[in-house]
C-alpha cells in the first residue's frame, strides 16, 4: 500500500537518500524529500526535526533518515515524543522493527551499507506491517520512557 514517505539526511546521506528517493517512487510512494539539496555540511538533528515532525503530524506515513552511520539521525530522532526510530543495517532487522516495535522512522548510514542493500531494507520496512497484540503493551510502555520520566 503507497505511504507518504519523508525523507532527510546530512551531507553524508545526501547520496544514498536521492537512491531511496526514487527507489520509494517508482514503488509508487509519495515521497517528500526535506533536505538538505546539496552536500554542504550541514546539522543532522535539524533534518532529524524536520523529518519527525512531517511524520507525527500526517497520518499513515513514516520518516527515512540518512547520515554516514546513522547513529545520529537515530538517536536525534528518538529524542522526539512519538517517534519509534530504528537504525537498520538488514532486511531483517527492518522487518522487525515495524512487527515488533512499530517503528516510524527508518534509519540507514550511507557509509555502512551500499545502494542494493539499503533498496531492500526499505523494502522490507514498508511492506511490513505492525503486528499488534502483546506488542503494543510493548510499544506503550516505550512511550513513557522520555526525558524527564523519571528514569
Amino acid at each position: 500500500m503507497p505511504k507518504t514517505v519523508f525523507l532527510g539526511s546530512d551531507h553524508a546521506g545526501l547520496e544514498l537518500k536521492t537512491v531511496v528517493a526514487a527507489h520509494l517512487a517508482a514503488a509508487g510512494h509519495a515521497v517528500v524529500d526535506l533536505g538538505p539539496s546539496e552536500a554542504k555540511s550541514v546539522d543532522y538533528p535539524d533534518f532529524a526535526k524536520a523529518v519527525c515532525a512531517k511524520v507525527l503530524e500526517t497520518t499513515g506515513s513514516c520518516g527515512i533518515l540518512i547520515c554516514g552511520t546513522g547513529i545520529g539521525m537515530s538517536m536525534a530522532a528518538n529524542r522526539i515524543p512519538g517517534i519509534r526510530a530504528a537504525l537498520c543495517v538488514n532486511e531483517y532487522l527492518a522487518r522487525m522493527t515495524r512487527l515488533h516495535n512499530d517503528a516510524n522512522v527508518l534509519c540507514l548510514g550511507e557509509r555502512v551499507i551500499g545502494q542494493g542493500l539499503a533498496a531492500s531494507i526499505v523494502d522490507a520496512f514498508m511492506d511490513t506491517a505492525f503486528e499488534g497484540g502483546r506488542h503494543q503493551r510493548r510499544v506503550d510502555l516505550i512511550e513513557t520512557c522520555r526525558p524527564g520520566c523519571g528514569l
